[in-house]
């Protein structure tokens, strides 16, 4: 039997990679997307091709009340969720004393209140099941820091710290939680930033290059997966060694 997997902010670069590569790998995919519906919808259909169950579901995962109705919708369509994948997020470029407070705690609210509704939802599931894994997706700024993003790194390094609690506290249940880090990938987060500024952000990664999207979904399912069955409350930087 197929094991399913709900992944938030699906329609995106690094989601919709990760989405691709677990239906490739026989699971059944839970799309989560907030407004890009269209996108959702092409992608559902990718996937339901490769001969897996998919299905889309509309969510603000900032509110508890939209995020319960999730789940139920999805174990009505797919069945309980053997592995989340916490992926969703935003993110703004800002100088720390111009951001007000409206856009500080909108940036908490999805992409740690964000993540907290979800875990909780999905811990319910995995707990009866005594088995379970979860994937947060943090960012390389969560571990050192962005001038002009104290917002977001704040943000992304509470993602981390609860990453680490819950490993801690789940790990005797047989549920691992673990969460990957990216640095400066191809996707559409990045799309606002000009050719001299990736130039740039280039020339700082030992690479030299900016990272894909399925290169992120890559370490995004081996965390997941039970390649890493002994790896529980780690943090995998996946930045072509930016920091």
């Amino acid at each position: 039997m197929n094991k399913n997997v709900l992944i938030t902010g699906g329609s995106g670069g690094i989601g919709s990679a990760t989405a691709r590569l677990f239906a490739k790998n026989g699971y059944n995919v839970g799309i989560v997307y907030h407004k890009n519906e269209k996108a959702a919808e092409l992608l559902r259909d990718e996937i339901l091709a490769m001969a897996v169950d998919c299905e889309i579901f509309q969510c603000d995962i900032s509110s508890r009340e939209e995020v319960e109705r999730l789940f139920g919708a999805f174990h009505e369509r797919i069945g309980k969720v053997d592995v989340l994948i916490n992926n969703a997020g935003v993110a703004q470029q800002k100088l720390f004393m111009d951001i007000t407070l409206w856009e500080w705690n909108r940036i908490f609210d999805i992409n740690v209140t964000g993540v907290f509704n979800m875990c909780q939802c999905a811990l319910a599931d995995m707990i009866d099941a005594k088995c379970g894994s979860i994937v947060n997706v943090s960012s390389m700024w969560g571990i050192a820091g962005a001038s002009c993003e104290a917002h977001y790194s704040a943000t992304k390094a509470a993602v981390i710290s609860l990453t680490k609690s819950l490993a801690k506290e789940y790990g005797p249940s047989n549920i691992r939680v673990n969460c990957v880090a990216p640095g400066v990938i191809d996707t559409r987060m990045n799309a606002h930033l000009d050719q001299i500024a990736m130039a740039e952000l280039k020339d700082e990664t030992v690479l030299g290059r900016i990272g894909t999207p399925l290169e992120a979904a890559e370490a995004i399912y081996f965390l997941a997966s039970e390649k890493a069955s002994f790896i529980t409350g780690q943090t995998l930087t996946c930045d072509g060694g930016f920091i």
